[in-house]
């Protein structure tokens, strides 16, 4: 497990070959390692540049994720082939994305949920998906069909607008009877998004999905929803809220996502209203940067160092130095906010925005996971007198998701290669020291 974000020290907690009182425990107590689990809707990307006349030729609506038979999808890959249209092909999902940069950035164990070709041929779908994931991602619990996964066509126009056709194959035919109760009893987060439940009447995703987050809401496990898309909340609002309410922990949206929730198209109102249903939010608001919300007990909050911000609240980052607590976890709990802008002013040329997110998301999720991993290996830890569910400040984590999600911003894949750079010249150690 690498530590997230940036610290002054080699080592944050005794390293076992080189404490002797942890060498006490015994040749055979090795470190006790954290695992995120995701479910995901196994496909692959397909990018590529469009006009309108195209998508009206396949009856596509511009800007919306839809969902596209199959002789259509075979006729619009055919037509993308042809005219040698297509820029990229990338294993995709945005729970797969998340999972890869999890691992990547954390250099430690992941499991993915979902479903894959039972027979896979050299070049296939299912091919790519498996060469382009990091193998630090668990694939094992993966349920066999015997069909193809499912194929995303990225489309994007002039204007740099995004429209998302989507081949479902057999990708919604998880069952709940494929989801283990102890893996998932057994991890540091459950991670889901909205597009789960978007299933017809003879898909078993949305099934499987509900029965995993029973096990998680059982255990206790942090239940993480990432919404995905603004068409699909607004269809339902008032279904989401519940759902949130009832269900999830940790919250994860952009800026038009939370609007359609939550009715604020302020990103800082929309995760304060979050917090009525849910522990931590993560709300990306584009070039205006990443916003944090969670609650702190009192008599753990910690001030800020930096000028106080105005906005929609007034110096809402006045406690942006705290670390991140459930609410039912605090005597007396308080709300604290944290805002960075985009690293380094965001990038001078963006080349791909899809998956972005994914990896803001994918830094979270490895400071949740690195604070279950020192509580695991270091129990009577001072730092753990404070039941808190994240590891660093919001603040840091604020600027360790930007950092992260700058790194996707710049390439064409919606997928880390690496992990951060341990020394980074364009940036001053002074970003990481306030």
């Amino acid at each position: 497990m690498k530590f997230p974000g940036r610290r002054r020290h080699k080592h944050y907690f005794p390293v076992e070959d080189k404490d002797p009182l942890i060498n006490q425990l015994g040749s055979d107590s090795g470190l006790k390692h954290s695992y995120i689990c995701g479910i995901d809707q196994i496909v692959v990307d397909i990018e590529a540049k469009v006009d309108q006349a195209f998508l009206d030729e396949f009856g596509l609506q511009r800007g919306m994720s839809q969902v596209i038979e199959s002789d259509i999808t075979n006729a619009l890959y055919e037509r993308l082939k042809r005219d040698n249209m297509i820029d990229y092909e990338f294993a995709g999902g945005t729970i797969g994305n998340t999972m890869h940069n999890y691992s990547v950035l954390a250099d430690d164990r992941s499991v993915l949920l979902g479903v894959m070709s039972e027979n896979i041929k050299v070049g296939s779908y299912a091919y790519k998906f498996l060469c382009n994931t990091s193998s630090r991602v668990d694939l094992n619990h993966l349920q066999p069909v015997d069909g193809p996964i499912g194929r995303c066509f990225t489309l994007i126009d002039d204007s740099g607008e995004r429209t998302f056709a989507i081949s479902a194959g057999l990708m919604n035919h998880l069952r709940p009877e494929s989801i283990s109760q102890s893996l998932i009893e057994n991890a540091s987060a459950l991670v889901i998004s909205a597009y789960l439940m978007r299933t017809t009447a003879n898909e078993t995703m949305t099934q499987a999905t509900l029965q995993a987050v029973h096990y998680a809401n059982q255990a206790g496990v942090p239940v993480v929803l990432t919404l995905g898309t603004k068409f699909l909340i607004e269809q339902d609002p008032q279904w989401w809220a519940e759902f949130v309410e009832k269900h999830v922990d940790i919250l994860a949206m952009n800026e038009e996502e939370g609007e359609a929730i939550t009715g604020f198209n302020d990103p800082l109102l929309a995760a304060d209203k979050a917090l009525d249903w849910v522990d931590l939010v993560i709300c990306t608001a584009g070039p205006r940067g990443l916003f944090m919300a969670g609650y702190v007990d009192d008599r753990f909050k910690r001030e800020t160092e930096y000028p106080l911000l105005p906005g929609a609240i007034a110096e809402f980052n006045r406690y942006e130095f705290s670390r991140g607590m459930r609410k039912a976890d605090c005597k007396n709990p308080i709300r604290a906010y944290s805002h960075t802008a985009p690293y380094m002013g965001g990038p001078d040329t963006i080349k791909n925005t899809n998956g972005a997110g994914d990896c803001a998301l994918a830094a979270v999720l490895h400071d949740l996971s690195a604070n279950e991993y020192h509580k695991l290996n270091v129990p009577n830890s001072a730092k753990h007198e404070q039941q808190a569910i994240t590891y660093s400040s919001l603040a840091q984590i604020s600027k360790y998701a930007n950092r992260a999600s700058y790194e996707v911003l710049v390439q064409h894949s919606p997928r880390l290669s690496r992990g951060l750079p341990e020394r980074e010249d364009s940036l001053e150690q002074s970003y990481w020291d306030k």
